[in-house]
This record gives structure tokens, sequence and C-alpha cells, in this order.
């Protein structure tokens, strides 16, 4: 648990920063939420593809770090940092032509030009964004996680300040301000800039603390382009990508069709998502030591160990989890109104917050279950468990009830919770049969000194 409370912690920070800007959103009016939580879906489907391909460094750092090869931990690091520059462009040019399919596609005016206007604003700080994954992977993978923590809590403080400033403008402050009383309300812009800068911060921070990390032996030769190491880092992160590109591809879908439904089911789209993901994102964190540990195991080669440490995992993930559910089920109309005063959208959002306290405990199971099978080196069932589960019975199902049946975005939200189901059992089931016999590492162990931090 020293290892998965500040990841977990850390994790709920990153969604944190997503609820602060739907609750600010929320107060410039339904049009500036709808519009930023349409923007942010789509930012992120980009985002999540690229950030999936990042991970592909999680098992190599563990194993590496397991077997005791630290200079090969550090040398992945280099060249993932490679990899997200290159990724980082070459996914964020493609995607600015996004938003001028808005329109055609049926999203009302004013909620495509607030969306716009996010995703131009944020696609800049992607590299940086890739980079924090990478930088995070390594220093996760190495066992020190308060960096990873400091980084996400101070974002949090520097996230909300500029989410008022940046969406309200600066008008109504005091004299003193100088500058920046000149700054103009920018709405759903404003949000995706505060949300970019943050970004920023976050990198360097992360920069900073790999920079204090000393490998004994040096780091000569360490940080020039392998296409070799890049390529095998991109393998191993590819079906990590398109596992987490085809789950929220599913959940932008559902954006999308819950904006083709009205502005009011689009923003309480946005509020319940920001809420579920605070929960999912303790997960998360619980899956990400679990697999840290499991990389651990297998770099030493013991089996046993990582079964050990997958089971904790999912069991405390559970326990997060159906902790808030219950937390949903009891209050989903008071947790509303937090974020919302619309009369039109808070009543919606609390149905939503119903159907999410049914589906908390899958999506713990599930995130878990990613984490320590990416641990193991196994990222391509994941890949193919979340494609039949999401898009083969999660989309039919939400496509039925929602459209169908008539039961609007509520009925979405219940496909949404039918694929969580299907994809937790397949990933649960998956790795009790893999750690039921030797799991054999990504590359051969190798021998170095484990590093030290010197801060």
């Amino acid at each position: 648990m020293r290892l998965a409370l500040p990841l977990a912690v850390a994790s709920a920070g990153q969604a944190a920063m997503g609820v602060v800007d739907a609750a600010v959103c929320g107060r410039a009016g339904a049009v500036v939420l709808a519009g930023a939580g349409l923007g942010n879906v789509l930012f992120l489907d980009l985002a999540v593809t690229g950030m999936g391909l990042m991970m592909g460094l999680d098992p190599l750092v563990a194993q590496a770090f397991g077997a005791g090869d630290a200079r090969g931990a550090r040398r992945l690091l280099w060249q993932g940092t490679w990899l997200a520059l290159g990724a980082g462009v070459l996914l964020a040019l493609p995607w600015a032509l996004v938003p001028l399919a808005l329109r055609p596609l049926g999203i009302e005016d004013a909620v495509a030009r607030e969306a716009g206007r996010f995703i131009w604003i944020r696609l800049p700080s992607l590299p940086a964004l890739l980079f924090f994954v990478v930088a995070k992977s390594y220093l996760q993978g190495l066992g020190l996680t308060r960096a990873v923590l400091v980084s996400t809590l101070l974002a949090n403080v520097v996230n909300f300040g500029l989410d008022l400033l940046l969406v309200f403008g600066g008008g109504d402050l005091p004299g003193w301000a100088g500058p920046l009383r000149a700054i103009p309300p920018l709405g759903a812009a404003g949000s995706g800039l505060a949300t970019g800068l943050v970004t920023v911060v976050q990198a360097l921070y992360l920069a900073l603390a790999v920079r204090a990390v000393r490998v004994e032996g040096g780091l000569a030769g360490q940080r020039r382009p392998e296409r070799a190491a890049i390529v095998r880092a991109a393998r191993v992160g590819a079906p990590i990508a398109l596992h987490l590109a085809a789950e929220v591809s599913l959940f932008a879908l559902v954006g999308f069709l819950a904006g083709r439904l009205g502005r009011a089911p689009l923003a309480a789209h946005q509020i319940a998502i920001a809420l579920a993901s605070t929960s999912f994102t303790f997960a998360v964190g619980i899956g990400t030591a679990g697999g840290v540990r499991v990389g651990w195991a297998v770099g030493a080669g013991d089996t046993a160990a990582a079964r050990r440490a997958g089971l904790t995992a999912f069991a405390a993930g559970a326990a997060v989890m159906a902790l808030s559910g219950l937390v949903f089920f009891l209050f989903p109309g008071p947790l509303a109104r937090l974020m919302t005063s619309d009369p039109s959208v808070a009543p919606v959002a609390a149905a939503l917050l119903s159907v999410a306290a049914v589906f908390q405990l899958s999506d713990g199971v599930q995130a878990v279950g990613a984490g320590v099978l990416r641990g193991a080196g196994d990222t391509r069932y994941t890949f193919g468990a979340n494609m039949v589960g999401h898009w083969l019975i999660g989309l039919p199902i939400a496509i039925g009830l929602g459209l169908a049946a008539g039961l609007g975005v509520t009925g979405l939200w219940w496909g949404l919770c039918g694929g969580l189901s299907v994809v937790a059992a397949a990933l649960l089931h998956r790795f009790l049969r893999l750690s039921s016999r030797p799991i054999a590492a990504l590359a051969p162990a190798g021998a170095g000194a484990r590093p030290e931090a010197t801060s």
C-alpha cells in the first residue's frame, strides 16, 4: 500500500482537475460546460492513444528494475522521451481538423464553437503530456512516487486559479492585479488553456525529479535515440494505446450521441463523467501500483509474488470502488447540484450518477486488471477484451436503450455499464489463468545497480 496510496491519490488528483474544470465551466453556463465537455472528450480520445503508447514503458521499466538493471531502465526513459516528442507532434497535427466536423455532424453551433476552441488551444500541450506519462512510468517503476504525487497536488492548485481567471476573465479582479484584469472571459477555451499550462508545469516538475535520480555507472550513451529500443517500447505500448483508444472512443461516441440529444443531456453527461472518473482513477492508481509490483516480481522470476501482488490489487480496487458506488447511490442529487445550478441539467446528471453507482465495482476491477496484466507484459489481451466488451456488447445495448427504446442519455449509460461488466470479468479471469503458471519477462534480466533518488 505504500506504493499504491500515493499513486491512487495522484491518479485521483488528475481526475480532480477535470471535476474542477467541469464545476467552473458549469457556473459559466450550459453552453460553456457542454462545449468544454465535448472538447475534452475529443481531446482525450487523441491523448489516451499517445498515453497508451508511452505506457508500454510501464512493464519494461518495472521488469528491468526488478532484474536489477537500473541503467537499462534509465535508457528506456530516454527512448520513451524521443517517442513522446515524435508521437505528440504526429498525433496533434491531423486532430486540429476535428473541430471543423462538429457542426456538419449535428452539434449545436454554440457548443461546437466552444468545443473547437477548447481542442485547438489544448493540442500544443500534447507532447508535454506524453513526456509526463514517460517520466511517471520511469519514476513509479523505480518505486519513487513522491514527485508524481507532489506534481499532481501542485497542478490542482494552479489549475483552479487559472480556471477561474481564464474562464471568467480578470475584469472583477482588484486594481493591484494589474494586467491580469485585461484578460477577457475565454469560456471553454480558458479551461483548455489552463489545463494545457498545468500540463507543462507537471512535465517540468517530473523532469527535475528524474534528473535527481542517480544511476551507478553513469549515463554515457543513454540519451541518443535508438531505433530498436523505441520500436520495442512502441510494440509493447501499441496494444495499450489501442485498448485505451477503444474505451475512450466509446465514451466519446456516447458523448456525441448525448450532444445530439441536446445541450442539457451533454452537460449532464460531462458532469457524471467527471465525477465517475474521480473514483475510477483511484482504481487506476491501485492497478498501476499492482502492475509495478507484478513487474518487479516477473523481472525477478517470482510468479507466486506476482500473483499475490495482483490479487491484492484486485481486492483493494474492488473495496475502493464499492465505497464510491455507495456514495453515488446515496447522494446523486446533491453531487449533481454541487456541479451545476442549471435546473435542466442537475436532474439528468443525478440519474446518470445512479447508473454509475451500479458499474463502479466493474469499473474498478477492469482498471486494476488492465494494470496488473500490463505489469506482466500481457497488453494484447486487454485490447481484445475491450473491443468485445465495449464495442460488440456495450455499444449495441447503449443504442438500443438510449435511442431505440427512448431512454435518452440514461439508456446510453446503461450500455456503458454492460460493457464494463464484461471487460471486468474477462480481465480478472485472464490474470488468474496467466498467474497460475510461470510468467516470462519481456526481456532477459540484466545486471546493474539500483538507482538512488537525491530528493
